[in-house]
């Protein structure tokens, strides 16, 4: 997932827009960059991989006077884009996936249309937006004219001469949140990037809406749909613990989860730990439910790792997962650990470097908890895990099967032996004492929103109503 910021002001806009896009850096892992209109519009774009938002953007920023400015933290594509175009020239940040990207790709060629944007070989997504926004009769057309074309999520920003546009995708599977600090806008992923810049929360986005901010204030260009099935991923693992999605925060929400997976779980432990940093949360809620001291056997060494489930190679996830959680083993050995986590996507790291710590550093018992229901099917909004076979509950269900199976229904019924066998072979893999998921419904209920307003989607395999295809 990438995150987006942008800032009007009557005067400069540069610092608020530097600092606000800053506080984004817990999601993108690959590029970053700013875009500011001023006497003209300018853009500066840095790979930052291995490296600091606030460092590589110090001087940039300081050079990038401007009233309206756009920024990204993005998890793959370098942006902004710049466009000269029909209606002017613009610059566009998203956050999103299309997975439909090359097929529109094709169909531009085939109309004359050309990329000058290339990552990695393939056609730079946030470039491609751009391009099919202006075959629109105008700007909000163009987005809304997009929306309808691409399979999977975007939700953008685009500046110009007019001001900001900002659209949350049509399903609201990415947060869009507007603040105001007196006669100053901003548009923001994370509601958290306001509360140390003075802005006050004025609305959430809905899915499908367009807006446009400038000095005027909010103009709305196009009312929101009726479908929103928002990520439940943010409160689970991705989203900035200050934040707020659809009104509801995200450390409140994972301190519900653990208490949730503390309810009925009679084990004896001598503490409750959190994974850093999603982890944390849930953890205290288990603590402060059951009573088992909250204690931090595992530190997390910040600066300069990301997160370690979002890099594209395995090389380089292994190397963060190995380096950035430092062992305490004063408060390890001989203890009885529970263990609360976010999550179990491919299960390698927490095999070969979590638990191998805590065991190495003398464990008596480790007892991991997790917070969301074994993930079945990768995500087809937003960046993360691009394929089945990579999923820890799919090597399970591969091995308990002797093969791949299509159907796995009887694998998502949490009171079904075929669920147990499922559990009890990823425990013993990753090698802990026990092993307990989140059960679905009680995900939800800590979330606090209505099972038909989150995605649900890589644990069930159900795509949101209105959307093309799975």
């Amino acid at each position: 997932m990438s995150g987006i910021f942008g800032v009007i002001a009557k005067k400069d806009c540069s610092e608020d827009l530097y600092y606000g896009t800053d506080y984004h850096s817990h999601l993108g892992t690959q590029f970053a960059g700013l875009a500011v209109y001023g006497k003209e519009l300018t853009r500066k774009i840095h790979d930052i991989r291995g490296s600091q938002f606030k460092a590589k953007f110090y001087e940039d920023y300081l050079k990038m006077p401007g009233d309206m400015g756009i920024g990204v933290i993005s998890a793959r594509d370098e942006q902004p884009i710049l466009i000269n175009s029909k209606f002017g020239p613009y610059a566009i940040v998203t956050n999103g996936f299309i997975d439909n990207a090359d097929k529109l790709a094709r169909e531009l060629y085939k109309k004359g249309k050309s990329f000058s944007e290339v990552t990695d070989g393939r056609v730079n997504l946030t470039e491609l937006v751009a391009k099919l926004i202006i075959q629109g009769k105008n700007i909000t057309a163009g987005i809304d004219s997009m929306f309808s074309k691409i399979d999977g999520s975007c939700s953008l920003l685009l500046l110009n001469k007019d001001g900001i546009y900002a659209a949350r995708d049509r399903f609201g599977f990415t947060p869009l949140v507007i603040g105001r600090k007196g006669s100053s806008w901003a548009v923001s992923t994370e509601s958290s990037a306001f509360l140390n810049l003075g802005y006050k929360i004025e609305k959430f986005l809905e899915p499908g809406e367009i807006v446009l901010l400038n000095k005027k204030g909010l103009t709305t260009k196009k009312k929101g749909g009726k479908v929103n099935q928002i990520c439940s991923f943010l409160w689970i693992y991705a989203g900035f613990p200050a934040s707020k999605y659809e009104g509801l925060n995200v450390e409140m929400s994972r301190e519900r989860s653990g208490a949730t997976l503390a309810e009925g779980d009679n084990i004896e432990a001598d503490m409750a730990a959190g994974i850093p940093d999603s982890g944390t949360a849930h953890a205290i809620g288990y603590s402060m439910k059951s009573g088992v001291p909250f204690r931090r056997p595992l530190v997390k060494y910040t600066p300069g790792f990301d997160r370690s489930y979002t890099p594209v190679s395995q090389e380089r996830r292994d190397l963060i997962a190995k380096m950035k959680l430092i062992p305490i083993p004063e408060i390890i050995n001989g203890k009885r650990i529970v263990f609360c986590d976010d999550s179990i996507v491919r299960g390698t790291q927490l095999k070969n470097y979590t638990i191998k710590k805590l065991k190495f550093h003398g464990a008596k018992e480790i007892h991991l908890r997790i917070a969301c229901p074994p993930l079945m099917y990768p995500c087809k909004f937003n960046f993360s895990t691009r394929s089945i076979k990579e999923l820890a509950a799919r090597k399970a269900i591969k091995a308990l099967e002797g093969k791949d199976i299509k159907n796995v229904n009887k694998y998502l019924d949490e009171d079904s032996v075929w669920y147990k066998k499922m559990v009890e072979w990823i425990r013993k893999d990753l090698g802990v004492t026990t092993l307990r998921y989140q059960k679905l419904n009680d995900m939800i209920s800590a979330i606090g929103l209505s099972k038909d307003k989150v995605c649900l989607f890589c644990w069930t395999g159900i795509e949101p109503k209105g959307c093309k295809k799975c």
